[in-house]
């Protein structure tokens, strides 16, 4: 039975300025399709999607779209009316009993405002809205009013930016449930494995196509960089080292990918692991000794909250930690005290003699517009020190994050939104710091261009602390994940990305719960049992740890003792104890939090 055709291109060309962006493209969306398009900043994804959505007309060539095609697109263009409040721009003018019942406007209403109660108290006006909360309604908007039927076609342009990790890991579900089509520009390789089964890569206007979501692609460019010349064997590297990871997998992942599991495994056979994690702490302890940062009985507020109370907290010397947390919470507030940038309300920050902080913010003022992108990493330095006697020079840096010869004599002022990023990251690391503080560090970039970033930071001898809401950039580039949930503490979670949404699961259920329950006679206080609830969180949380840390040595152990049968035996035994025991504490943790 042959496939519907929903859109399509023929022979279409569009140039933008001098550049060609798409050359003679001819393409289609099928029926069902879920399609992923990836490719380098400003090398037509945008482009592709705007002409296939008849947004943008093709200098030459023909777009077709089926009979009764009901196609919905977010663009990065601002189109929400002024002098409209939310609701009214998100459900219309329907009467607030008919949309509140419907499930589907329900769901999306969950996902991107925490419920119906909270989105119904947005009477504001929507222009009054900053960027990032215009653009989670403009996608609520989009997802309400489109029609969900085989003949529905959503194009999505960079739909999880500003959306934390809660937020990527709820539209991700909300997709894969939904019928129609689907065509989104995403630079999130997570978000790409989880929804799309097609990927499209847009480079020197060519679009290629590709069978499978993100993990799929990278095995298939791998195995086409093998068949090539030996010139692309720095690409082709790279490519390999990615896949290896993918493949391998990290702890925090919780399905491997699916691909060809054989012809993956052909192509890492010689692959290291991506990084040698003993060699770099004990590298990073030579140049930064035992103490690193302290932070001693801390309070962070902002007018009428706090948003860390009273947290002692510390960082070690080739540490790799990933930050998550709710918007709001307090990461960026938490960088800011680390780096210096701001003080504690309460407490004392101690840094380490030798210790020289970096520390990348979410903005980018700081660049010099006049000079030259050259000139602007040569004013830091001329060339850095990358260890064990590798050295790289400015322009040898800027090619590896993107910046080819030409592009690095461009004014620093006409550079794009995400090359000003690379820009300022590469300048952080002319510095050559032992602590890396990074803030948001995948906004705007590329899928080539983090998977490049990733393999800088792999060699990085020092302590590494990110916050992001990029899944797959944290589980790559960091060994522990951390969180603020909200209640004033920084706390380890063993089970990464996956243990936070758990735990912001269950408090959300738990909140509700609270929020239906009757309520509490005037003058009576919180019970003994609540008190001894949370005593009991406590010590479960620091025993989790404690069990964590001990199956860490024990998988250490039993990889040192390969040879000597008896001993792995042993081991093995006491590991499965202390599995089980993690597990029964989990288990109570979760009960303790709805409770």
């Amino acid at each position: 039975m042959a496939v519907r055709t929903l859109a399509a291109l023929e022979g279409v060309t569009k140039s933008w300025g001098t550049r060609t962006l798409l050359d003679d493209v001819t393409i289609g969306v099928a029926a069902g399709a879920r399609i992923g398009i990836v490719g380098r900043n400003g090398g037509g994804k945008t482009t592709l999607l705007e002409v296939l959505s008849k947004l943008t007309p093709p200098d030459s060539g023909r777009v077709i779209h089926a009979g009764g095609l009901h196609l919905g697109a977010l663009t990065q263009v601002d189109d929400l009316p002024t002098g409209v409040d939310v609701r009214t721009v998100v459900v219309g003018n329907r009467p607030e009993h008919e949309w509140a019942g419907d499930a589907r406007v329900r769901d999306v209403l969950d996902g991107l405002f925490g419920g119906v109660e909270r989105f119904a108290a947005l009477e504001r006006d929507a222009s009054g809205l900053s960027g990032g909360e215009r653009r989670r309604i403009a996608l609520a908007r989009l997802l309400v009013t489109s029609e969900a039927t085989d003949d529905d076609l959503l194009l999505l342009d960079e739909p999880t930016n500003h959306l934390d990790v809660e937020g990527v890991d709820w539209l991700a579900r909300h997709l894969a449930r939904r019928r129609g089509s689907l065509v989104v520009v995403t630079h999130d390789r997570w978000f790409l494995d989880s929804v799309v089964d097609r990927t499209w890569e847009v480079s020197d206007g060519r679009v290629h196509d590709y069978e499978g979501g993100y993990s799929a692609y990278v095995l298939a460019r791998a195995e086409r960089a093998a068949r090539e010349s030996t010139e692309e064997a720095k690409r082709q590297n790279l490519m390999r080292k990615e896949l290896a990871w993918l493949r391998r997998g990290a702890p925090a992942r919780t399905s491997k990918p699916k691909f060809r599991i054989a012809a993956a495994d052909a192509l890492i056979a010689d692959v290291p692991p991506v990084r040698d994690t003993v060699e770099l702490v004990k590298f990073a302890s030579a140049r930064l000794g035992k103490t690193v940062l302290e932070l001693e009985d801390v309070t962070v507020t902002v007018p009428g909250r706090t948003l860390l109370d009273d947290v002692t907290w510390r960082l070690g010397p080739g540490d790799r930690l990933g930050l998550v947390g709710v918007n709001g919470a307090g990461k960026t507030s938490l960088l800011r005290v680390l780096a210096g940038a701001a003080a504690p309300a309460a407490g004392r920050v101690r840094t380490g003699s030798t210790v020289r902080i970096a520390y990348l913010s979410q903005e980018a003022a700081e660049l010099p517009d006049s000079k030259r992108v050259i000139e602007a990493v040569e004013e830091v330095k001329q060339s850095v020190d990358l260890g064990k006697g590798r050295e790289q020079s400015a322009s040898q840096l800027l090619e590896t994050l993107g910046f080819g010869r030409d592009r690095q004599w461009t004014p620093v002022g006409d550079l794009s939104g995400g090359e000003r990023r690379r820009l300022q990251l590469l300048r952080l690391l002319m510095t050559e710091p032992n602590v890396l503080l990074l803030d948001e560090p995948t906004n705007d970039l590329d899928t080539d261009t983090l998977a490049s970033l990733e393999d800088l930071l792999d060699g990085f001898a020092g302590t590494l602390v990110v916050v992001s809401h990029d899944r797959y950039f944290l589980e790559r580039s960091c060994d522990s994940t951390w969180a603020l949930l909200g209640d004033g503490a920084v706390r380890h979670l063993p089970g990464g990305v996956e243990e936070y949404l758990a735990r912001r699961e269950a408090l959300v259920v738990a909140e509700d719960a609270r929020a239906a329950a009757p309520a509490r006679p005037a003058g009576t206080t919180a019970s003994a049992d609540s008190r001894a609830a949370r005593k009991e969180l406590t010590r479960i949380e620091r025993a989790l740890e404690r069990l964590t840390t001990r199956e860490s040595e024990l998988h250490t152990a039993m990889a040192d003792s390969a040879t000597d049968h008896e001993r792995v035996l042993a081991l093995d035994a006491e590991l499965r104890t202390v599995s089980a025991e993690r597990a029964d504490l989990e288990e109570r943790w979760l009960e303790l939090s709805v409770d």
